[in-house]
Parts: structure tokens; sequence; C-alpha cells
């Protein structure tokens, strides 16, 4: 049964949309869809905070570059040595006595046979002269004896003496001759001993802090004075491993001069530089290393007995080797590459700004480092101009806009290959080589695209 609705109403029907409302409608729509368009062109035309390249006007890459250069790669030895100076004396008495005097300042410079020390001299001055008196008495004994022998020569040719009378008196001589050899032994004692009491330096260096106050009686070999020290010239003890060993004891068997250089424990002071005077004898078996001594005329006497300093081995140099930065070569699948710019005519090459340089992928062989550049041995020549930042975003072909150049200055030192740096704390060792073999520094590990060489 239907409900009987009343008249003129019929069932709910929704009421149609005015001309008005739809326009609104579909402004607003619109209005959403544009800002969200805008938002997402924002979003993909503005690069991610700390990116290492920007987008230029014409999409190019903007990227900064460096020259290749050409200068000299040392090929070294790191390692960590303790400065052991060539001799450290203990100052002992060779006499027993009350020291009367001390004649040095703690931490003066001496040189051999300056005086150090006194001991009381009194006792054996009287010892000396005893001996003396006793030498004279027995050489008065022995020319008395000698004029008696004489005398029985005489006679016994007159048949005067008997025979066993000569014989006698030449017995007596021989013996007088002997006391009297013994007197003077005795004499050089006493006198050796009165010289020891006047302590003299045995060697030229340092002297240390004083051990012993004046006043009180030191014995002999036993009582430490004073401990000196030679500075000059100083020499360094560090090691090498084994692997090692050929490449230096090679070159000094052609009589060449290694340089030495010593550093501080952070490797950034140069402290002094010697040359590698010799190996040892044989390698420790528990650590598979070479024990060399290295030394230094440490005029400035930066060198102190048993510190520990960075030494740096050089055992060759190559001349005039291609440079470029480290962080301009990269690793990929393929092998080592580089980005060299190539300028676009008619822009000047290297010009800050300006669009139209093209990239292409340059596979290279590289060399020794030093400091942070990398040497090539092939692939690049010296004048081109490769990629030092934003290299990791580029392909073979890709469009850049030059910003900045890196500086290609080689560093002073040579950095290790395997890109540690060596060992600086006390008790730590370590044995690192510059250089060598196809490596890179700064490398992405992302293939290089398919540019040909």
């Amino acid at each position: 049964m239907s409900a009987n609705l009343p008249p003129g109403h019929g069932p709910l029907m929704p009421e149609p949309l005015g001309r008005g409302k739809k326009i609104l409608w579909l402004a607003g729509a619109a209005a959403f869809v544009l800002v969200l368009t805008l938002i997402v062109h924002s979003r993909l035309a503005t690069p991610p905070a700390g990116a290492n390249f920007r987008r230029a006007g014409n999409n190019a890459l903007a990227v900064g570059v460096a020259r290749v250069t050409s200068g000299d790669v040392p090929i070294t030895l790191d390692s960590l040595g303790t400065v052991t100076p060539l001799a450290t004396v203990t100052v002992h008495p060779q006499v027993t006595g009350p020291l009367t005097k001390i004649a040095f300042v703690e931490g003066q410079a001496v040189k051999s046979g300056d005086l150090l020390a006194v001991i009381d001299p009194r006792p054996f001055q009287a010892a000396l002269d005893q001996a003396l008196g006793q030498l004279q008495h027995d050489r008065a004994l022995l020319a008395n004896a000698r004029v008696d022998l004489a005398r029985y020569k005489e006679l016994v040719e007159q048949n005067s003496v008997a025979q066993q009378t000569y014989a006698t008196q030449q017995a007596t001589v021989l013996q007088d001759e002997a006391t009297v050899a013994s007197d003077e032994a005795t004499v050089e004692t006493a006198r050796l001993n009165l010289s020891y009491t006047q302590i003299r330096s045995p060697i030229t260096g340092s002297v240390g802090l004083r051990q012993v106050d004046l006043g009180n009686v030191v014995s002999a070999y036993s009582t430490s004075i004073v401990v000196v020290t030679q500075l000059q010239p100083m020499s360094v003890l560090f090691t090498i491993p084994e692997d090692s060993l050929s490449e230096v004891v090679q070159r000094l068997h052609r009589g060449e001069k290694l340089v030495a250089a010593a550093y501080d424990r952070t490797f950034t002071t140069l402290l002094d530089t010697g040359t590698l005077a010799n190996t040892d004898n044989q390698i420790d078996s528990t650590t598979g290393t070479l024990k060399l001594r290295a030394m230094f005329n440490n005029n400035q006497g930066v060198l102190f007995p048993q510190q520990f300093v960075n030494v740096r081995l050089t055992l060759e140099t190559l001349q005039n080797q291609m440079l470029v930065p480290g962080a301009a070569v990269q690793q990929g699948a393929s092998g080592t590459y580089v980005y060299r710019v190539d300028q676009d005519p008619p822009d000047p090459p290297g010009t800050p700004g300006s669009p139209g340089a093209v990239v292409h992928v340059r596979y290279v062989t590289t060399g020794p480092a030093t400091g942070n550049m990398i040497s090539i041995r092939s692939g690049l020549q010296v004048g081109d101009t490769v990629v030092v930042d934003g290299a990791d975003q580029l392909r073979d072909g890709a469009v850049v806009s030059i910003q900045s150049s890196a500086p290609a200055n080689a560093a002073s030192g040579s950095h290790t290959g395997n890109g540690q740096s060596p060992a600086n704390g006390r008790g730590a060792q370590g044995h690192y080589r510059s250089g060598g073999g196809n490596a890179s520094a700064g490398g992405h590990n992302r293939p290089a695209g398919n540019g040909a060489q």
C-alpha cells in the first residue's frame, strides 16, 4: 500500500546547481591544480640542501675544475722512529772520597775533557809524594849496588875476590833494578789516582740533572755524578717491513744517499733532514721488520733523546709527472677514469659561468700520490681540464657550466697509497709506502658510461 502524499508534493529530488556555483567550483579546482603544479615544479627545480652541484640557466650542471699540471713525485716509506743518541754516558768516580766541587750547571753543553767535579785530592797527593820518596830511595840503593858491581868486576879480574862474591853482587843489582821498576809503577798509580780526583766529561754533549750533592762521599765505580748525552749528530732508529728490504738495501749497496726526514707526532712539522746511515744485520722474526738508523746533524737541537718521531724515507723521485687532484679520479666498473672538460667554440676554455662546455670520460692509468695530488701515467695531457667537484652527477657527453677552478698545487709531503695516515702514538708502529699501482683518491663507485678513450 503506498502512502498518501499531500496534494502538490511528490518524491524529494536533488536541486540542480546553478550556473554560478558550477563556475566557482571549477575555478577552485583549477587553482588547486595550478598551486600543486607550481609546488612540484619548484621542488624539482631546486636541488636538495648540501648537494655539490646546481643547475645553470640552460640546464647545464655546475662543476668545479682543475688543470692537469706537471711536477715531481717522491716515492717514500713512512715509519715511526725513536731518537737515539750515539753516546750516553753515566759518569762515575774512579776513586773514593768527599766531593769538594761541582763544576757544571744542569743542562750545560760540555766538550770532551771539560771538568765536571772534584774529589778531595790531598790523600792522593800524599800517596804520590810517598811513592816518589820510596822511588828515590831505591834508586840510590841501585846506584850503590852498580858501583859495587863494577868494583868487584875489577877485583875478580885481579883474582882478589871470589867469583861467587861477584855473582852475588850481580843478583843484588838486578834485585834493586826490579825494586826501582816497582816503585815507578807505584808512582804512576798514585799519579793516576790523583788525576781521577778531577772528574771530566768523557764525550761532547749535554749534561743532565745532578745526581749527587756537594760534600757527599762518593764511592769508586758506584756513585753516579751526572749523565752526559751526545746530541750532535743524532740518530733515529726506525723499522721498515721486510717486503721493502730489497729496495733500500740495493740503493745502499750502490752508494746512494737516501734522504730521511723526521716529522713531529702529527706528521705536520718537519724537525730535521738527514740521511740513511745503515741497516741492522737481521730481521726481527716476531714483527717481520728490519731496523734502520738515520743520521741527523741536529744543529737546532730539535731532536731529543728517546723522542718518538715520524720518519719519511725517500727512495727516489719521479721527475715531470702529470698531476691531478685526487678528487678528479673516479673508480668505475671499467676502471679508473676522469671527466675531461672539452669547451665548445666560441666560448674560451675555463670561463666561469659560461655554458657550452662538454665533459667526456677519459680512462687513465694512475701512479704514486704526493699530498692531495695523484700522478697520471697515461690518458691525459698537461694542460687538460678535469672535473674535481660535481663529478658524481655527470655522464659522458654531459653539458656543464664551469663555476670555479680548484688550485692544482702539489703538497710537499707524500700520502700513503692505502689512504691511511701513519700511527703517531707511543707504542704503535706503522709502515706505509706512497704510490704504486693504480690507486685513486676521492673516487666514486659509479660506472663511467660508454665514453671512448
